[in-house]
Parts: C-alpha cells; sequence; structure tokens
C-alpha cells in the first residue's frame, strides 16, 4: 500500500525526482511479485514435492514388508543407528543379533535393532525388509509425504519472497547512489562560493 501511496503522491509534485519515481515503481512492482509470484513459486513446488512425495510412499509400501525376526542374544559392543524417517525413532532400541526370513524366502541373520526393552533368546519382534530381507527402514506414510510437501512449498514461497526483496532493496540502493552522486555533481558546478554574497551577480 506505502507503493501506491508513494506513487499517486509523486504523480505531479513539482520536487520529484526521476529516482523517486523509479523507487516507488520498484516498490510496486516488487510488492505484487510478493503477492502473486511468491504464492505461485510456493504452490508449485508443493505441488511437485507432493506428486514425488506420495510416488516414493506408494513405492515403499509395495517394496518394504514388516517380517518377524528372533532375538538370537544382546549386542552391547555394536552402533547401530535408528532410521531417522521412522515414525519410531525416539522409541527404546537395544541392539540384538537376530534370524529372520525375509518375503522371498531367503534366510537372514545379522545385527539389527529391536524394539524390545530387554530381550532375550528367542524373543519375536517385528522388522521392515526390502523383498530380498536386507533391512528397510519403515515405509513413509501419506501424512508425513503431505506434511514435507507443504513445508517445502511454504519454504519456496519465502525464499522467493526474500529474493524478491533483496533484489528491490539492491536497486534502491543503486537508486539512492545514483541521487548522492548527483548531489555532488550539483554541489561541484555550485562551487565553493555559493553562499556567500553577491554571487552569481
Amino acid at each position: 500500500m506505502g507503493a501506491i501511496r508513494g506513487l499517486w503522491r509523486w504523480r505531479h509534485n513539482p520536487l520529484r525526482r526521476a529516482t523517486d519515481l523509479a523507487e516507488a515503481w520498484v516498490a510496486l512492482v516488487a510488492l505484487l511479485l510478493m503477492a502473486v509470484a511468491a504464492p505461485l513459486t510456493g504452490s508449485l513446488v508443493g505441488a511437485v514435492a507432493q506428486d514425488t512425495l506420495q510416488r516414493s510412499v506408494r513405492e515403499q509400501q509395495h517394496t518394504r514388508h514388516v517380517v518377524t525376526a528372533t532375538v538370537v542374544r544382546t549386542l552391547d559392543g555394536a552402533f547401530l543407528e535408528p532410521d531417522p524417517d521412522s515414525a519410531t525413532a525416539q522409541e527404546v532400541r537395544t541392539r540384538v543379533l537376530a534370524d529372520w526370513t525375509a518375503p522371498d524366502g531367503t534366510r537372514q541373520h545379522g545385527p539389527v535393532l529391536a524394539d524390545l526393552k530387554s530381550p532375550r533368546h528367542g524373543d519375536h519382534f517385528g522388522l521392515w525388509t526390502d523383498p530380498h530381507g536386507r533391512i528397510a527402514g519403515r515405509p513413509l506414510d501419506s501424512a508425513t509425504a503431505t506434511t514435507h510437501a507443504v513445508l517445502a512449498g511454504f519454504g519456496a514461497a519465502m525464499i522467493a519472497a526474500g529474493l524478491v526483496e533483496g533484489g528491490r532493496r539492491l536497486i534502491v540502493w543503486r537508486l539512492v547512489r545514483r541521487r548522492y552522486a548527483r548531489w555532488d555533481q550539483a554541489w561541484d558546478r555550485a562551487g565553493p562560493d555559493w553562499g556567500k554574497a553577491g554571487t552569481g551577480s
């Protein structure tokens, strides 16, 4: 609104400089870009992210399976990092050596994280694997994917608005520098005697 008021105020003002009008136009264009282009950029990025993430959700739900694993023994010295994408990453996990059967029928054996507080030999727990029995993270769910897409769109809109504002500030900075350069030139033309009586007569 300030840009519109600025343009209206400077329309027929005799003191208006070209840089004043240019600055008001830059502010108006920046305002329009932030009001239209930034939300449009955000919605486009969000839509692309949503499509990509939902495709990933379908693929993961198709290729990842829960199998029943059996504890062989606990592991004290082994370090296994939990899957950060897992919804249960904050739950208590214990490192164990376990056996499980892959969806394709092959027998697997190795160190895993079990969601058991005090596992004993022979305890059973669920384990996410790929079709060949390799350990995989819990598949991404649709709601989480949508949340990520919304955040991506919001972030893209904020970045677009920031770039527009940065461009506006850069242009205004250059206009102000040009204005000061013209003032310096005007002072130089006036000379050192401009304030003395009789100058110019």
